[in-house]
């Protein structure tokens, strides 16, 4: 599932109710478009198409153009034609919903229904108790002696939705910077972005942002803002369209930093790239590019899918990685993040990889998860989705300590700060004798914990001076 945390009960659905037919739009005079179920697509061209050259393909090709980023020559498409992503190119053309319906048929699955909607949130009958004592997570990476963050630090929260209600995270939330993204193309309208179905978003955001303020709990960076970016649909499905729209509005809006704690699906994960997975890993390549040079640094989880991410093995020159990808921690500009236990041990569910984890933070195991807000109220949950955030805030710190910090600087401090953790001498979790991972590199970076525990950083951690060049 995308969502990368770990609840202590429910399970997230992963079904996909597809939407209804409508017309593809105008294609060449010699094409019959066919008619069916109306699907997105994510479509690249090649850079510096002009918009009004993409759209006259798309048309031609029997679809119609949701939205175009010429930033990235990459388009958001609809068809209702089965032969589009054919017409277009398999290699150019992808459509998630189109895989997972194609899965479905194979498999003879119905779709499931969407999961229940969540009740409002009244301010009023949320608990006011301090919970900071249960904040293990907090005490590890040095948060909760005081630090604030600055309001004109915006966080772009690319996830499920954000309770606007909640009043750890009331005056945190920035409606102004907030969008939907579930079509590909950013919707302002507040019933696009606010939560509907998932505690996730929020309970990400409170990791970040909780205020500090003697009641519920409180977030590594208090005083930085919000923004709810609605990359996850109702059934905990992300997109690569919704990724890169969520991508380019953090850069459009001007965001210092941005949290995926989620990976793009349709796959578990991307472990044997065809055409299809080479077309998602270019269309987030580009994104999380352009927005690195736009100013926006990029923090991602690293998944729950416990497997080896070593790039060296999906390159065909060895090592003892699966051959996975997930995107977009992969990515070469995105901070991942693995996650670790109360015990400072890599979790058992974290991915890992050396070449890929950048640093590690606080995810918690089954019985002792982090605590954070959601809707109605506070709850636990576990997975690196609750890692990611620790990371985010502690980056939000150090950039409401120099306003010309770029990416490049920001990144380059977050990683000398983190206090270095050696590889386990015993990875035996299960204890039958048998190792659970394997952790490669040496103490001061690893495929376990990379540059090592995320910290807190002291006053004026990063120095001022010129602007800090992004690429």
């Amino acid at each position: 599932m995308s969502l990368l945390a770990r609840p202590l009960r429910a399970a997230v659905c992963t079904v996909l109710v597809l939407s209804g037919c409508v017309t593809a739009g105008p294609a060449a005079a010699d094409t019959a478009c066919a008619h069916g179920r109306a699907l997105r697509y994510v479509v690249t061209f090649d850079r510096g198409t002009p918009e009004a050259g993409a759209r006259s393909e798309i048309a031609d090709a029997c679809g119609a153009t949701t939205v175009y980023y010429p930033q990235i020559a990459v388009a958001v498409a609809t068809s209702g034609d089965p032969g589009f992503g054919g017409r277009i190119g398999l290699d150019r053309a992808f459509s998630a919903q189109a895989e997972r319906l194609a899965a479905q048929r194979a498999a003879d699955v119905k779709p499931q229904p969407a999961r229940r909607t969540l009740p409002p949130t009244d301010p009023a009958e949320v608990p006011p108790v301090d919970l900071g004592g249960q904040q293990w997570d907090m005490r590890m990476i040095g948060a909760g002696e005081g630090q604030a963050g600055q309001r004109d630090v915006v966080v772009g929260v690319l996830d499920s939705g954000i309770d606007p209600d909640h009043p750890d995270l009331a005056d945190a939330l920035d409606p102004a910077d907030s969008a939907g993204c579930l079509t590909g193309a950013p919707d302002r309208s507040p019933s696009a972005w606010a939560p509907t179905t998932s505690v996730h978003g929020t309970h990400v955001a409170g990791i970040i942002a909780a205020a500090d303020d003697g009641r519920g709990v409180t977030g590594v960076a208090p005083g930085v803002r919000v923004a709810s970016v609605k990359v996850i649909d109702d059934r905990g499905y992300a997109d690569p369209e919704a990724a890169v729209c969520g991508l380019m509005w953090a850069a459009a809006r001007h965001m210092r930093l941005t949290n995926s704690s989620y990976f793009v699906n349709p796959w578990s994960l991307s472990c044997i790239r065809g055409s299809d997975r080479g077309v998602v890993h270019e269309v987030l390549a580009r994104a999380v590019e352009y927005s690195t040079s736009a100013g926006t640094l990029n923090v991602a989880a690293a998944t729950n899918e416990a497997v080896d991410l070593t790039p060296s093995a999906r390159s065909g020159s060895g090592g003892a990685g699966t051959g996975c990808e997930a995107l977009p921690a992969g990515l070469r500009d995105v901070v991942a993040v693995s996650a670790v236990g109360a015990d400072r041990v890599k979790a058992g569910y974290s991915s890992y990889g050396l070449g890929v984890i950048d640093v590690t933070a606080p995810g918690g195991e089954t019985g002792e998860c982090v605590l954070s807000t959601v809707p109605g109220g506070y709850a636990p949950l576990c997975g690196t989705s609750m890692a990611a955030p620790h990371v985010t805030g502690v980056l939000a710190l150090l950039a409401s300590g120099s306003e010309k910090a770029g990416p490049r600087q920001l990144r380059r401090t977050l990683e000398a700060q983190a206090t270095p953790m050696p590889c386990p001498a015993d990875y035996d979790l299960t204890g039958d004798g048998l190792q659970d991972a394997y952790c490669a590199g040496y103490e001061g970076y690893n495929g376990f914990y990379g540059h090592g525990m995320v910290r807190v950083p002291e006053p004026a951690a990063v120095p001022g001076g010129r602007p800090d060049q992004a690429r």
